[in-house]
């Protein structure tokens, strides 16, 4: 019956390592680790006039995000604390603990004029326009 129970290997340490894949294996839990998972995933969209940038933060709370934009760099970074109320108790299992990740883009044309940012449902929206370029073309007559 132990053998039916999955198990996930946890820096290359697996009850019975029976060959090279195995260590392969293990390789690629380090990308599934607790570690890697506190990255947000984002979504961005060029809309023509401007980006639409989408941060999945499900769970956390608005007072925890930033947003910035410094010359072009749209910054979201997300800092969880964990509550002092679990402090004490006797947990079986625990996967919660406090983080911080941030997660950027670089918009090349973004205007500094014009941000927005909407909160809901876990889904950070923020819209950044582009910057308007003004032509100074003047058609100049031959005589």
């Amino acid at each position: 019956m132990a053998s039916m129970v999955p198990y996930r290997s946890v820096f290359g340490v697996r009850p019975s390592a029976s060959s090279l894949f195995d260590l392969f294996d293990d390789m690629s839990d380090l990308a599934n680790s607790s570690i890697a998972s506190k990255a947000f995933p984002i979504d961005v969209e060029d809309k023509g006039d401007g980006y639409e940038v989408k941060a999945y933060l499900t769970g956390v709370a608005k007072d925890d995000i930033d947003v910035e934009l410094n010359e072009g760099r749209l910054s979201i970074s997300v800092n969880v604390e964990e509550d002092e109320e679990n402090e004490g108790k006797n947990f079986l299992q625990k996967e919660f603990s406090s983080y911080s990740a941030t997660r950027g883009v670089y918009l090349k044309d973004a205007s500094s004029e014009g941000l927005s940012a909407k909160y809901a449902d876990g889904i950070l929206t923020v819209t950044v326009p582009k910057i308007v370029e003004k032509k100074n073309v003047t058609k100049i007559s031959i005589d």
